[in-house]
């Protein structure tokens, strides 16, 4: 596991500036290219998502809501919970500030993905509709770039497994409920190999996870959009409690925030860019912008207009970064957690049990048991979707029976190692989707002039 960890360290090195470049550099290029198109019409993103300008005869599975709702299931987990704590813990409080600008930034990125999705959306062997980046990368730059295609997809087959959820779960009901001291209280061993409380945890994850994930689109998309707005409003109830306990320290607390994001004389590995791209990267993986997960759920939306998906998918990163993540980022500053020793979900949990005592930990237990499940049984449709276009829809299936295994792998193993295997992933993932989205940029821009001057003549 060692030898593993640190091949995958020196791999990510090697994509750093890379993924840097063409997420940040190429995100500023298409918010400047857009003029700002998607800010100025957020409110017109809410109506349509609302269901305003739903069209009955549109093909797809899911309505554009359903859409936005698995996407952010997929996003509002434990990365922002946990990858918030852990960016943190790495880089000091100024990384939220650069967590916060790239998901402005992936706002727009976001919007021109989702839009392509319905652009360059198509059927798979088994006459399904399907979108994503594999899809707009082979119809709308051609065969020729199916290579692009091809390496996204081998990379998604890792980086879209939930063991980095399925690790930080297991991590914070082992630090809540304390399994090993109740059983040696009554009596039991530690390393009675009986209760591998880790391995229970993970297999009852996987088998939790099964009974929506085999169940398809449909039920995936049913299940998150159930979930997803109770879990972030139990999330912001819980986060408002903290924040009236430590009143005082709420604004010294944001203002740590942004004069931290500015150190340049910051221990952080690598100095002040070092600290950049902690939040860069923790950021995209609170939020996916750019990684193209997303559009594999907004190319399956009733929607035959791109632009009006587009604006949709552009709310997504506005969810899951500006607000839950200044939520948990807020929690752990105010409350001293940052300086305290743990790393990930322990030093989120220290924050609550810090402010609103032993109670505050089983109440941040029963918000993570949703951000998990929620996750998982919508990251496993990303996986189907990868192995599905290397292979056919039939074998594609078979991903979910892979991804239920690695979920009980993820509980027993080191957070280092499924952090550093799903920063790789991700990382690989940008390149080819990225290079994609910059050279289909016009097509979108042209598209939305046209749905623009129709909105315009018939309002």
């Amino acid at each position: 596991m060692e030898q593993l960890n640190d091949f995958l360290v020196q791999a990510i090195s090697g994509t750093e500036w890379p993924m840097f470049i063409l997420l940040i550099g190429g995100g500023l290029f298409l918010v400047f290219y857009s003029k700002l198109l998607p800010y100025r019409f957020f409110g017109h993103a809410v109506a349509i998502t609302r269901g305003k300008y739903d069209d009955a005869t549109a093909q797809g599975d899911v309505s554009s809501m359903q859409a936005l709702f698995a996407a952010v299931a997929a996003t509002v987990g434990l990365g922002n919970i946990s990858g918030v704590a852990i960016a943190i813990h790495d880089a000091g409080p100024g990384v939220v500030f650069w967590i916060w600008m790239t998901a402005i930034i992936g706002m727009c990125i976001k919007f021109y993905t989702g839009s392509l999705a319905i652009m360059f959306r198509s059927k798979d062997d088994a006459g399904k509709l399907q979108g994503g980046p594999m899809f707009y990368i082979t119809q709308g730059l051609g065969k020729r770039a199916k290579p692009l295609a091809i390496f996204f997809s081998i990379a998604g087959l890792f980086g879209f497994l939930g063991v980095f959820t399925a690790n930080q779960f297991t991590e914070t009901f082992m630090s809540v409920v304390e399994p090993e001291r109740n059983l040696i209280a009554l009596g039991g061993k530690e390393d009675d190999p009986l209760f591998n409380w880790k391995l229970l945890i993970g297999f009852v994850l996987a088998v939790v996870s099964s009974f929506v994930i085999f169940g398809g689109l449909k039920k995936i998309a049913k299940v998150a959009t159930a979930i997803v707005p109770f879990m972030v409003m139990v999330y912001l109830i819980a986060v408002i409690l903290v924040m009236l306990a430590n009143a005082s320290q709420v604004w010294p607390s944001l203002k740590l925030i942004v004069t931290e994001a500015w150190n340049f004389k910051t221990v952080v590995t690598g100095g002040f860019w070092g600290l950049v791209i902690i939040g860069v990267r923790r950021a995209m993986f609170s939020n996916e912008a750019g990684l193209g997960s997303a559009p594999m759920y907004h190319g399956q939306s009733k929607n035959n207009e791109p632009i009006r998906e587009g604006l949709v998918a552009m709310l997504g990163p506005f969810i899951d970064t500006i607000l839950v993540c200044t939520f948990t980022a807020i929690v752990i500053i105010l409350s001293g957690a940052y300086l305290e020793e743990g790393s990930g979900i322990v030093m989120t949990l220290n924050a609550f049990t810090t402010s609103l005592g032993s109670w505050g930990g089983v109440l941040l237990m029963i918000i993570v048991s949703a951000f998990a499940f929620s996750t998982l049984f919508t990251y496993s449709y990303y996986g189907v979707k990868s192995l599905s276009f290397l292979t056919n829809a039939k074998i594609g299936k078979l991903y979910n029976v892979y991804f239920v295994i690695m979920i009980i792998f993820a509980a027993v193993a080191s957070l280092e190692l499924v952090k550093n295997l799903i920063d790789l992933s991700y990382a690989l993932m940008v390149i080819p989707n990225m290079i994609a989205v910059l050279l289909l940029a016009p097509k979108v821009n042209k598209a939305a002039k046209e749905y623009f001057q129709k909105l315009k003549s018939e309002s």
